[in-house]
């Protein structure tokens, strides 16, 4: 029996997010390598011409939620972290942003089970998580700017990948084991490019060079 359209969205506004929702949805229960854009439309309730004016490949719905989850980490910036050491603000920005992608566990598990398989998939997924990783910096006070930027970004997205599968098999309600991960890979992580990167002693990775702190 052929599967019932979703309603059409009732504002062009919602059909973004709506083509998103469906996509997340479709990917937990069939698994994202069997969804079509086809199958997406039609949970969507709208026209393949109108999705593709919004979305020209299932990467670009990725993208797309991905950057929705990074606007609402950075709308839930807490005022009070400030002045906090970098990790304890990477930590909470981090953990926000587990917290907004617990409402799609099984559709994130989906996609990124689908990766392997999928060397475009991991091409456009990886510049995907750089730029969030950017913006995540940004969120905790840290630039993403220069070459320490770029070590920052490429170190925040390896922890971060790392983490993912942490997250993924946390069953707990208040992410206890997440939580407690992430806060020792991250100490792990400002010793180990401390030493790297050969900063003054007691300057850790995410804490700025002296010039970017008077500026500041």
């Amino acid at each position: 029996m052929p599967r019932k359209a979703a309603p059409r969205p009732s504002k062009r506004s919602d059909v973004p997010q709506t083509i998103i929702e469906s996509a997340l949805k479709l990917a937990a229960e069939r698994g994202w390598a069997r969804v079509g854009l086809g199958d997406i439309a039609e949970a969507a309730g709208v026209s393949l011409a109108e999705m593709r004016d919004h979305f020209s490949s299932k990467h670009a719905i990725v993208a797309a939620y991905a950057a929705r989850i990074d606007r609402e980490v950075l709308a839930a910036r807490d005022p009070e972290m400030e002045g906090r050491p970098a990790t304890e603000r990477l930590f909470d920005v981090l953990m926000k942003r587990f917290d907004l992608l617990n409402a799609d566990k099984k559709g994130v598990d989906s996609i990124l089970r689908s990766w392997p398989s999928n060397p475009e998939a991991i091409l456009c997924g990886s510049v995907t998580l750089r730029r969030s990783m950017r913006w995540m910096l940004e969120a905790a006070g840290l630039s993403s700017a220069g070459l320490r930027g770029r070590v920052r970004v490429k170190a925040l997205s390896a922890l971060y990948l790392s983490m993912l599968q942490v997250w993924l098999h946390d069953d707990s309600e208040d992410m206890a084991r997440t939580m407690a991960v992430l806060d020792r890979r991250l100490q792990r992580l400002d010793r180990m490019t401390r030493s790297l990167c050969r900063l003054a002693p007691g300057r850790g990775w995410s804490e700025p060079e002296p010039a970017e702190a008077e500026a500041g």
